[in-house]
């Protein structure tokens, strides 16, 4: 059950954090993982190490995700690797915290470009390479607007996770004809090297907690188990669909 042998995927910025739990936890179920960075290449190159350890294929490709000629790259050498894409996650992120007023335009672009602007390219170029049966899964978050959570001096992030929730289901529609399913998983807060400075401060920390009734917070796994589930052949009805990671936040 939920096995993913024979399976090639690419998961985006995976070499830390969510994106590397994710990576991991694909490889775990059977699959062939590549490894994509922006500058972390060391990062990266011992995700690949630690997941051939265990049985499976991997490599790392270099690319930022939001720049259009780096993600062609980034997919024509999968195809000369591999031929075929199975699954693709859209993990890549960057978040900064800043008063409205404070937001340059430099700022509000990095973040859409990446969140937002780097998904819709990355599932553009790997639909050329997927077959039927194939799934991608869009990385966004609690903090979307729709969910309902606000956390504050991050509206350029939770404008671009927004908008990854309007790509996902609108693109729902128009790759199920082709077989391929697409789905998010929206994480709560998850205890990583990008939320370090956030959960040390002890005011900050009981707060969230104070959300959270499985009073912890989520780890990358937590993360990559549910991205199993969703690339798995046992997930085939589901498409569209927005699956909050979020240890019962959104039930307070």
């Amino acid at each position: 059950m939920f096995s993913l042998k024979g399976k090639n995927a690419v998961v985006t910025g995976s070499s830390r954090g969510i994106g590397k739990g994710i990576a991991i936890s694909l490889a775990k179920a059977g699959a062939s993982v590549v490894i994509n960075y922006r500058s972390k290449k060391e990062e990266a190159d011992k995700v690949v190490k630690e997941i051939k350890k265990l049985g499976v294929k991997a490599i790392a490709i270099q690319g930022d995700v939001s720049k259009k000629q780096d993600v062609v790259k980034m997919f024509q050498e999968i195809k000369k690797e591999w031929g075929k894409l199975h699954i693709l996650v859209n993990n890549a992120g960057v978040v900064a915290f800043n008063s409205i007023e404070n937001i340059s335009e430099e700022e509000w672009d990095k973040i859409i470009d990446v969140n937002l602007k780097g998904q819709f390219l990355c599932v553009q170029e790997a639909i050329k390479l997927m077959p039927k049966g194939s799934k991608i899964i869009n990385v966004s978050s609690i903090a979307s607007g729709g969910a309902g959570v606000g956390f504050g001096r991050i509206p350029h992030y939770a404008a671009s996770k927004g908008g990854v929730i309007g790509l996902t289901e609108d693109l729902a529609i128009d790759l199920a004809p082709r077989g391929i399913n697409i789905n998010s998983i929206a994480p709560g807060v998850i205890d990583t090297d990008m939320t370090t400075a956030l959960l040390k401060d002890p005011k900050s920390k009981k707060q969230l907690l104070a959300h959270i009734p499985k009073n912890r917070f989520g780890k990358p796994e937590d993360i990559g188990y549910t991205a199993v589930f969703l690339s798995s052949d046992e997930a085939d009805y589901i498409t569209g669909a927005v699956i909050y990671v979020d240890g019962g936040w959104l039930t307070q």
